[in-house]
C-alpha cells in the first residue's frame, strides 16, 4: 500500500479569516466546527482538503509549493477579477495576448497562488475537445431532479413520451443506469467481455428491466432522491477512478469519461422523454450537450442546435437532411480506441 495526502496544510497568523477567504475563491465551505479565533480551519474541497493551521511565525519569503487553481465556469480573467474583489493581490501578471499564460495572485496573508486558463480555454487554444467529467454527472443530474421536482403528483403513471414505460418507471430506469455505470467501474479489474453478474428484474411484462425499484410508498420526492443518489454514486466513481481503467458496456469497452459521457445522455434524454410525459419544459445547457456528443456521437453533424443534435443522435428528433433515426447506438470506446481501430 502507498500513502495518500490528506491534506494540504498552510501556515497563517488567523485561520478561520484565511479558511474564509479560501472557502469564497473554492466555493466549498469550512468544517461546522470551525469558528473565529480557533487555531484550525478545515476546507473540504473536491480531489484534496486544506488545512489551516494558525501559528506565530509570519510569512518572510516566497512559497516553495503553492496552489494552481483554475476557474470551472467562467475565464481565467473573469477569475482573476473575482479574486481581486475578495482580497487577493496580484503579484505576477503572465497573461499573454494571444489567450495563453496565467496570473500570480496572493492570498491576504501573502500566500501566492497561480489563475490558469479554463478547460474550455485551454480547449480552444490546442483544438481539443472538453472532457465530460464527473461534474457533468452530477450537473446533469440536479438539473434533471429540480426539473421534475415541478411536476404534479397525480402525472407519473403517464407513458414518458415516445416510450413505453410510465414516468415513475423511466426515472427508475434512469437512476438504475446511473448506479449500472458506477459499479463496473468498481472491481479492482472490471470485467471486458461481459457485465458483472448482477440480477435484473422487471415488475410487469413490458417494463425495464432494472437492479433497483424506488418504494413506492415514499411518493415522487422519494424516488426523485433514489435518482439524486444513484447520480452522485456515478460520480463519485468517476472522480475517483484512474482514467486507465476500462469496463464493459455492449456499445463498446470504456473508461470512466466513457461512462460519465453516458450517465449524462441517459439523464438529458430521459429527462427529455419525461418531460413530455409529465407537461414540463426542458432544455439541458448546449456546452453539455456539445462535451457528449464529442464523446460518444463522434459522426454526428457538427452545426445546428447540440440539444437538437443530441435528440436526433437518440432517435427523438429529426434535423434538415438527416431523418430521424429508427435505431441508434452510441460509442463507448475511448476516441484513441476508435481511431486506432479505424485504422486497422
Amino acid at each position: 500500500m502507498t500513502s495518500h495526502v490528506r491534506h494540504i496544510t498552510v501556515g497563517c497568523a488567523d485561520a478561520h479569516a484565511l479558511g474564509s477567504f479560501w472557502s469564497k475563491v473554492l466555493g466549498a465551505p469550512l468544517a461546522d466546527d470551525d469558528f473565529p479565533g480557533d487555531p484550525e480551519a478545515l476546507l473540504e474541497t473536491p480531489g484534496a482538503a486544506i488545512l489551516f493551521v494558525q501559528g506565530p511565525d509570519a510569512k518572510t519569503v516566497r512559497n516553495r509549493v503553492h496552489l494552481d487553481i483554475q476557474p470551472q465556469d467562467r475565464t481565467r480573467d473573469e477569475e482573476v477579477e473575482r479574486l481581486l474583489a475578495l482580497g487577493a493581490t496580484l503579484l505576477e501578471d503572465h497573461r499573454k495576448a494571444n489567450g495563453r499564460g496565467w496570473a500570480v495572485l496572493a492570498d491576504p496573508e501573502g500566500n501566492e497562488f497561480c489563475v490558469e486558463c479554463s478547460a474550455a480555454e485551454r480547449a480552444a487554444l490546442t483544438g481539443t475537445r472538453l472532457p465530460v467529467t464527473a461534474d457533468d454527472v452530477t450537473t446533469a443530474v440536479r438539473l434533471a431532479v429540480d426539473t421534475l421536482a415541478g411536476a404534479p403528483a397525480d402525472r407519473w403513471e403517464a407513458l414518458a413520451g415516445t416510450l413505453e414505460w410510465t414516468c415513475w418507471e423511466t426515472a427508475e430506469h434512469l437512476g438504475d443506469d446511473l448506479v449500472s455505470y458506477a459499479v463496473r467501474l468498481g472491481p479492482r479489474t472490471p470485467p471486458l467481455e461481459r457485465n458483472l453478474p448482477l440480477r435484473w428484474t422487471s415488475e410487469r411484462p413490458g417494463g425495464p428491466y432494472s437492479l433497483l425499484f424506488a418504494d413506492r410508498s415514499a411518493g415522487p420526492a422519494g424516488l426523485l432522491a433514489t435518482l439524486e443518489a444513484s447520480g452522485a454514486l456515478l460520480a463519485s466513481m468517476v472522480r475517483t477512478t484512474p482514467p486507465q481503467v476500462r469496463a464493459y458496456h455492449a456499445y463498446g469497452v470504456s473508461d470512466p469519461e466513457g461512462f460519465a459521457a453516458m450517465g449524462v445522455v441517459e439523464t438529458l434524454v430521459h429527462t427529455h422523454d419525461l418531460a413530455e410525459g409529465l407537461g414540463l419544459t426542458w432544455a439541458p445547457p448546449t456546452a453539455l450537450c456539445d462535451r457528449v456528443l464529442a464523446r460518444l456521437f463522434p459522426d454526428a453533424p457538427a452545426g445546428g442546435d447540440r440539444w437538437t443534435v443530441l435528440l436526433w443522435a437518440t432517435g427523438r428528433a429529426e434535423l434538415p437532411d438527416h431523418p430521424r433515426r429508427t435505431s441508434w447506438r452510441w460509442d463507448g470506446r475511448p476516441l484513441a480506441d476508435q481511431t486506432a481501430s479505424s485504422a486497422g
